[in-house]
């Protein structure tokens, strides 16, 4: 008996020291590190290693060759070795959120020392933020803060039960008297309802521009695009399937956008007006918006389009009903004057042309819109800038 005691005390004790491992296991790395100049140096232990290189969006940027066409992708750069220790320092960066991977001998790897990091599909990325005027308002400022949650909605049109990320601003627990407009953020190819929160720091940018008085209170609704999925990879019944690029670009999605706003306008406290409701989105939420937007004109008072794409398929292929009479629709849609049409796009984009050419359609029709060109391509540090932009453009005569 005593032997048995013994033998379950080492066994417990044994089971235990391996569940704490993490709590004191590997070596004290500090990675990455902002210097005071804004340089950033990371670190990482491999030993056994022949080449470490770290890949960022803080690097200079590379062509890279997709079915899209080439576009801009994160640069490379090498470290360098000492007993073990690999380690680089970037150039001064500008305030911003930056992401980034390590690629040991040909395997791209997460920074073991960095807790912080986002998903993009089925890609994992480590994320750090220079302070500043944009890094700040990616961050959780000691502001007021709104309440982000995961809720379940049933969609007749596509038949099954979906989710969505609602974000409720600070107050609307508490101040049961007022009702609010709606911003309805849509993600883009690959994505998912928690793109916008993770990705493009939605919830921090709206609390600090409305605790800051740049834009007023508003929910913002978060669908999943991907009509096929009821909610993003493993939160499902669908179990835990390898997460693939499967955005819906083919006339399944538009159709269902009622479903969401009845669900919306039925559990929460927000105006059912034209003018205090808005949709934009990024890529393929950029041409959801769009076709969303005219589908329903009597719907959206403002509409944006972040990198959109603009049409679906390629030519010669059967164009969906959804995105079919679309001279007449967008006729439609304009005659009922909405207050904000926003455009805005990356001079460096895959997109950009088929923009010029959206653009080029909208004027010679006579349609009013705001342009707003940036930089850079394809990437969620544009976005970001888009939405911080466009959001305190909304409902300033909502009531």
């Amino acid at each position: 008996m005593k032997k048995l005691s013994i033998l379950l005390f080492s066994l417990t004790l044994s089971l235990s020291a391996f569940a704490q491992q993490a709590l004191w296991g590997g070596p004290q790395i500090v990675s990455p590190e902002i210097n005071p100049d804004n340089s950033v140096t990371f670190r990482i232990m491999a030993p056994k290693a022949v080449k470490v290189q770290i890949t960022g969006d803080f690097l200079p940027t590379q062509k890279m060759a997709t079915p899209f066409g080439v576009f801009d992708a994160p640069g490379v750069a090498d470290l360098v070795e000492k007993d073990g220790f690999w380690f680089y320092t970037s150039e001064p960066l500008v305030s911003e959120l930056y992401s980034y991977n390590f690629v040991v001998d040909g395997l791209r790897i997460l920074d073991p020392a960095n807790a912080y990091m986002t998903r993009d599909i089925s890609s994992f990325t480590n994320i750090f933020i220079i302070k500043g005027e944009k890094g700040d308002l990616y961050s959780v400022q000691d502001v007021p803060h709104g309440t982000v949650s995961r809720v379940w909605y049933n969609s007749p049109t596509l038949g099954k039960e979906r989710r969505m990320t609602v974000y409720t601003p600070a107050g609307y627990e508490t101040n049961k008297k007022e009702s609010y407009p709606v911003l309805y953020l849509l993600h883009g190819m690959g994505g998912d309802e928690e793109a916008w929160t993770t990705l493009g720091r939605a919830a921090k940018i709206l609390d600090n521009l409305i605790a800051a008085g740049k834009a007023k209170p508003m929910l913002i609704v978060m669908t999943n695009g991907n009509a096929l999925h009821q909610s993003a990879p493993g939160e499902s019944g669908e179990g835990m399937y390898k997460p693939y690029n499967c955005g819906s670009m083919d006339g399944t999605f538009e159709p269902s956008f009622p479903d969401v706003i009845k669900f919306v306008e039925s559990n929460y406290r927000v105006i059912r007006k034209k003018s205090a409701r808005a949709i934009c989105g990024l890529s393929m939420g950029g041409f959801h918006s769009l076709h969303i937007s005219r589908l329903f004109p009597d719907t959206f008072d403002y509409v944006g389009l972040f990198s959109a794409a603009i049409l679906p398929g390629q030519p010669g292929q059967e164009v969906p009903a959804a995105y079919q009479n679309m001279d007449e629709t967008l006729k439609i849609q304009f005659s009922k004057n909405p207050k904000l049409y926003y455009i805005a796009i990356g001079s460096a984009d895959f997109l950009y042309q088929a923009n010029v050419e959206y653009r080029a359609k909208l004027d010679a029709a006579g349609y009013k819109y705001e342009y707003h060109e940036s930089g850079k391509g394809h990437i969620w540090e544009n976005w970001r800038i888009y939405l911080s932009e466009f959001a305190p453009k909304l409902f300033q005569t909502s009531k």
